[in-house]
């Protein structure tokens, strides 16, 4: 049976069930992902550890291990720019093709309040569940680095 664990600034994880989504992220993100530090950070944000507007880490979780994780950041801002980015996605790199993207996508979808953002490379595979989800690409992304 798989069981959907939701945790925010309210329901936090233990430190050893956030080194677990931490190390399962990076993992299962591959080429797509991050140093653990920046996914530790996000997850960090989302639980408001620090001063941050929050979101939620949501997890897919079987007996034994984790087979999908997402963070998700509150903005703070609405309108103009959406409430909340979809800052991580991934699901177990074994249990792919199931249809576990899509359910965790759309868990995420129907948890979060306001709009959605998130980032994706142009050669992403997941970029064609994004879109049939509805998600869409009206700008080009530019960023400075300093």
């Amino acid at each position: 049976m798989i069981e959907t664990r939701i945790y925010n600034a309210i329901n936090k994880p233990s430190n050893e069930e956030k080194l677990e989504i931490v190390d399962f992220l990076f993992d299962n993100l591959g080429e797509y992902g991050d140093p653990k530090p920046h996914i530790q950070k996000a997850i960090d944000y989302a639980l408001k550890e620090f001063t941050s507007f929050g979101g939620f880490v949501m997890v897919l979780k079987d007996t034994t291990k984790i087979l999908g994780a997402t963070v998700v950041n509150c903005t703070g801002m609405g309108d103009y720019i959406p409430e909340n980015i979809l800052v991580y996605i991934a699901t177990d790199k074994d249990s792919r093709g199931k249809g576990l993207g899509k359910s965790l996508m759309q868990s995420v979808i129907d948890h979060t309040s306001g709009d959605i953002a998130l980032h994706v490379d142009a050669d992403n595979p997941a970029k064609a569940l994004y879109e049939r989800l509805g998600f869409t690409n009206p700008y080009l992304e530019m960023r400075l680095k300093k």
